[in-house]
């Protein structure tokens, strides 16, 4: 099965390969939506190598919209312009290798990195958003929402600071907490997404007769 991360795929048969290319043969174009009813902009402070890699693996698996790679005051990792791009191809394929994995046929956007204050000026601020945080009083189930769009922020190994928390929730987001556990920020990830997509999005929900 080939898709171009567009939403169209269709069945094919290797006819020829070699070092250099390979030759399919293309079958009926097949209609397959596997996309969650709720879209996740996930902004997620930059880890080192594989646990962003895990990370950015799993939120496409969980289904998220588009990933924003922060630059936060707690990041070990450090990228000149240079290492950005470099940074930036790589993390695409990831996400290419994660959607052949899972069976998704669209292509989540990925951004290339901000620095936290800029990404905060420019996001859009009608779509309901939350940033997680262990001394938060609520977690998500509950709150009283339908949500069709969220936001969710997500610090790097070591967390957010005090002060991008206070700006996070200046600027609109409301803290939420995932437990009374600290979680890694891979695992934070993977928990949150799960979270959302069981209460708003496609996880676990039957699947309707034909």
């Amino acid at each position: 099965m080939v898709f171009d991360g567009q939403g169209h795929e269709c069945p094919a048969i290797v006819e020829s390969f070699g070092r250099d290319s390979t030759v399919l043969r293309l079958g009926s174009p097949v209609v397959t939506n596997r996309e969650s009813p709720l879209e996740v902009h996930l902004a997620l402070g930059i880890s080192r190598g594989e646990r962003m890699d895990l990370a950015i693996q799993k939120a496409v698996e969980l289904g998220v919209h588009r990933i924003t790679p922060l630059l936060t005051e707690f990041c070990v990792v450090r990228l000149d312009d240079e290492k950005k791009e470099v940074r930036l191809a790589h993390w695409q394929r990831v996400i290419r290798s994660a959607l052949e994995q899972c069976g998704r046929n669209w292509m989540p956007e990925i951004d290339a990195p901000f620095v936290f204050d800029d990404w905060l000026d420019s996001r859009e601020r009608r779509i309901p958003a939350w940033v997680l945080d262990p001394s938060a009083p609520l977690g998500f189930a509950s709150l009283l929402t339908q949500p069709q769009e969220v936001t969710l922020l997500i610090g790097p190994e070591g967390g957010l600071s005090d002060s991008e928390r206070e700006r996070a929730i200046e600027s609109g987001f409301e803290p939420v907490r995932l437990g009374p556990r600290i979680l890694r920020t891979e695992t934070a990830v993977i928990a949150a997404l799960s979270a959302v997509q069981t209460l708003w999005g496609d996880l676990g929900k039957s699947v309707p007769n034909p």
